[in-house]
């Protein structure tokens, strides 16, 4: 048996090296990271803003996954959210469908502690808030994740970001109409002042504009949830191969 790191012959089943002293598991661990964290060790630990290479190490090189139950499970998790954005990519920005969805029901404390979190930077901050809110929350969790280096956390992150952009879109799609039910049982048509994007777009003068916007939000949330089902997908398959191999 040789050590992984000075190449010094010793007996068999030991767990750290005769001459140098490594421990043969956190060796052989340190030689399967990715580019990306192998130099941010190397670099003392210190992250700084990661240059075009290691970007493309952070997407492209997924870490040894070890434990095949997890594998399984979170396989078993992307084919759920595959089969669920699915059906939000084909549903409807008009209507109440996306009101009624379990994700408006996850969006939605967001929706209102973003009012609250923004109020204190002016009324217009406080109104938008909503919306900055419940898009920042999904970006938080993903940037979260990816400070750990779990890409398919960060996947689905990213999965709960792009459903939460079409989750606006029908709000701002209903801006002129106000015909939605909001919270608190009234439509924007009934109570002045009381829908979001009528005030954002009134004061923006730009109230024509909201079935444009509205569908803009639409195309973001979809192409990001594309983007990040498609690298769940890359991570689990890449990940699945190494997991076999061992």
């Amino acid at each position: 048996m040789k050590c992984p790191k000075c190449e010094f012959d010793q007996p068999e089943n030991r767990e750290d090296c005769l001459r140098c002293g490594v421990i043969f598991k956190k060796a052989l661990r340190r030689a399967t990271l990715p580019n990306y964290e192998l130099a941010v060790r190397q670099d003392g630990g210190k992250k700084r803003l990661p240059s075009l290479e290691q970007l493309k190490s952070f997407f492209l090189d997924i870490p040894l996954e070890e434990n095949s139950l997890v594998h399984r499970g979170r396989t078993l998790l992307w084919l759920f959210l595959a089969a669920w954005g699915v059906s939000f990519m084909f549903t409807p920005i008009s209507g109440e469908a996306f009101g009624e969805s379990f994700m408006h029901l996850i969006n939605l404390p967001f929706h209102e502690a973003g009012h609250i979190f923004f109020s204190p930077f002016g009324s217009f901050m406080g109104v938008l808030g909503g919306t900055l809110g419940q898009l920042l929350i999904p970006l938080i969790v993903a940037a979260s994740f990816a400070l750990r280096g779990d890409r398919f956390a960060v996947s689905v992150g990213l999965w709960w970001l792009g459903q939460s952009f079409m989750d606006c879109a029908p709000y701002i799609d209903d801006a002129r109409a106000g015909q939605l039910m909001l919270l608190g049982g009234v439509t924007g048509s009934e109570t002045e002042g009381y829908h979001d994007w009528e005030n954002i777009l009134t004061s923006l003068g730009m109230m024509k504009y909201d079935h444009i916007i509205a569908r803009i939000f639409f195309g973001c949330g979809l192409l990001i949830m594309l983007a990040a089902l498609l690298w769940g997908g890359y991570a689990l398959y890449v990940s699945g191969k190494r997991c076999d191999s061992n």
